[in-house]
């Protein structure tokens, strides 16, 4: 099979096209917003928020109304409570993210559970990109477009508040706001990863194109363009690659983007292991 024809052949079929597409703009809006979470140091945090919303979509389901806005309204919930308990007790934060999203999470598998249900609702936790309804398209566009809208507009101010937030607060930056807003945008995005790559896997979009990108830039904007260009290869082979070996398209997708962050960590320019290697031998 000449290397066209396996591009071209999926395409035939109308409900790989919408998963290629789709895919794509997840693999953009999360590589995004991931350059920031790695800057943060937020990786924890994604993980949470994408366990903390799986009880708003089971809700949401019962209530018949769009599962965005069930995963939003908890996902923000699990932030409010994470600092709530942060700034109430003696508990580290780490300790307090675990237990919030263990706890929301393990919720949501309880009314998964018991809740009848034509709809298997595990595709919320391993994605169905392939499967994907226009309604969740539409709505997966939305989210999109809010949270690179939302970014190109804070954009500055949400750079020096990940890199730097003590000046950001000393220059008067609401860092509060900056912090929730971020926040915000991190529940969206993982509405948007749910039919991709389920609430599991959505954390590894989060994180892994970003944690990529730092390894082979020192500079924001390079990174982000390293960053969105790993989330769009691995979203859109991934998917191929599913369609071939017909196995889960989210396992697959991640599966790649975790073999771009391991090159990366090899053989990157500057902050490669080989580099790192010989620098050591010579300075030896």
């Amino acid at each position: 099979m000449d290397i066209l024809h396996w591009f071209t052949l999926p395409l035939q079929h109308e409900f790989m096209v919408k998963a290629v597409l789709v895919s794509m703009v997840v693999g953009v809006v999360c590589a995004v917003l991931s350059c920031y979470m790695t800057l943060k140091g937020w990786a924890l945090m994604g993980d949470a928020v994408s366990h903390a919303v799986l009880p708003g979509v089971v809700i949401a389901y019962i209530l018949n109304i769009p599962f965005a806005i069930g995963a939003f309204v908890f996902g923000v919930s699990s932030v409010i409570a994470i600092g709530y308990i942060k700034e109430k007790t003696r508990i580290r934060e780490d300790t307090v993210i675990g237990l919030v999203f263990t706890g929301f999470f393990a919720l949501g598998l309880v009314l998964i559970s018991k809740t009848p249900s034509n709809i298997d609702l595990t595709h919320i936790l391993f994605g169905n990109v392939l499967g994907i309804s226009d309604q969740d398209i539409i709505q997966t566009l939305i989210i999109s477009a809010i949270t690179f809208v939302t970014i190109a507009i804070l954009r500055k101010d949400l750079l020096l508040f990940c890199f730097d937030p003590t000046h950001a607060r000393s220059i008067g930056l609401n860092t509060g706001m900056l912090y929730y807003t971020l926040l915000s945008l991190l529940s969206l995005t993982a509405v948007a990863g749910l039919q991709t790559v389920g609430i599991i896997l959505v954390v590894a979009m989060l994180v892994t194109p970003g944690a990529t990108a730092y390894l082979l830039s020192d500079r924001f904007d390079y990174m982000m363009l390293l960053a969105i260009a790993s989330g769009v290869l691995s979203s859109v082979l991934g998917t191929y690659i599913s369609f071939y070996l017909d196995a889960a398209t989210g396992g697959c997708i991640v599966v790649l983007q975790t073999l771009f962050f391991v090159a990366a960590m090899i053989f990157a320019p500057k902050h490669g292991l080989l580099v790192r290697m010989r620098q050591k031998q010579a300075a030896a």
